[in-house]
């Protein structure tokens, strides 16, 4: 497939001045960093953003390319400058080949009911689009007047009101963006893969690291037995999606700084393996099994490994390759345990799956008939 070059983003012509004083946004729970929003600098990303990924549509390219070699998913951008996408906005900007299956909101509430009552947390933790945490990679507007420096003015304002929505209706949602945002540009990594649509290994130690933190004072999770687990970090290199996407024939490589976690021998932590009994369940898409499931660049080293190595356990893991809305709760219900002993779910799922999930947001009665 080929690439559309980065002269989409020269030609667009952009409003660049005149930019309001930047607000101060809220500071919800889940958020470990505040962050200016500027609405009128977030609006005109957004509109520079939807322009690109029509632009990449009509050429029919699931990709396009950024600056600095970086490589952006055309439905994640679409995604993020779509606009409100749930509630009756849902039928007019999801990609759900059924319209009733198109609102996230009730989905997620409907689940969120159920483990309630069942005595299980729900944490949803949706992983940011890669263009609101490196927005300059892909967009040449001067994004923020605080460049010196190098703050991020946030952009994901539908993403944001969205989880302030679930918020107001009980929902539990851990925000990474502000946190990515924050470490973007580490010496120790990017938050992101330049050429693959998930996230980097910097990315998940860090997301794992604030999950734990954020459900670490639980008494039943204070009283449960633990042991320790080594880690390692090690250079990998990968070919990503994104870079096959661009050339299929001879698409780039990447090197990665990835720590690997596991129960050491005298070569190295040895992974390890998930616990179907553990009281932590992880769910949701492909950001769930990168770097943990060998097939998506290698093993020992994804979110559930990095939970484990925190939590002091192993944790149970529900990942599904493609979308992790419906198809994850589908396969919880097929289990038929009604999540027997469970505690905690811990639902991450790319933030592009409100609008770009095919198959859509169904209810699904993963709890039956009590406990």
């Amino acid at each position: 497939m080929k690439r559309v070059g980065t002269a989409i983003v020269i030609l667009f012509l952009v409003r660049s001045a005149g930019f309001a004083q930047p607000a101060r946004s809220a500071q919800p729970r889940g958020t470990t960093v505040d962050l200016p929003v500027d609405h009128s600098a977030a609006q005109t990303f957004l509109a520079h953003i939807r322009a690109i990924a029509a632009t990449a549509e009509r050429e029919q390219h699931g990709m396009v390319s950024g600056s600095d070699g970086w490589l952006f998913f055309v439905k994640e951008l679409r995604s993020l400058s779509v606009g409100p996408f749930w509630s009756e906005h849902a039928a007019k900007t999801s990609i759900a080949s059924n319209p009733e299956y198109a609102d996230p909101l009730a989905a997620i509430l409907d689940f969120n009911d159920q483990l309630k009552k069942a005595d299980i947390e729900l944490l949803l933790v949706p992983v940011p689009a890669k263009a609101a945490v490196y927005p300059r990679k892909i967009s040449n507007t001067p994004i923020t007047r605080e460049a010196k420096t190098d703050r991020l003015i946030r952009f994901d304002l539908h993403h944001q009101r969205f989880y302030e929505v679930l918020r107001k209706h009980g929902v539990d949602v851990l925000d990474l963006l502000p946190l990515l945002a924050k470490h973007r540009n580490d010496k120790s990594g990017h938050t992101y893969c330049r050429t693959d649509t998930h996230w980097s290994g910097r990315g998940v130690v860090l997301s794992a690291r604030r999950i734990h933190e954020h459900v670490r004072r639980r008494k039943w999770l204070q009283d449960y037995p633990r042991q320790s687990y080594a880690r390692e970090t090690r250079d990998v290199t990968i070919t990503g999606d994104l870079a096959r996407m661009a050339d299929e024939v001879s698409p780039r490589t990447e090197t990665l700084p990835l720590v690997f976690v596991g129960r050491m021998t005298k070569s190295g932590p040895a992974p390890l393996e998930t616990d179907r009994e553990s009281p932590v369940l992880v769910m949701g898409d492909s950001h769930t099994l990168v770097f943990h499931d060998p097939t998506l660049h290698a093993k020992g080293a994804g979110l559930a490994d990095h939970l484990a190595f925190h939590f002091g356990f192993q944790v149970d893991l529900v990942g599904i390759r493609g979308s992790g809305a419906t198809a994850a709760r589908i396969a919880l219900l097929r289990r038929g345990d009604n999540l027997k002993g469970k505690k905690l779910v811990i639902w991450c799922l790319s933030a592009r799956e409100f609008t770009e999930s095919v198959t859509g947001w169904r209810k699904v009665p993963v709890i039956r008939d009590g406990r």
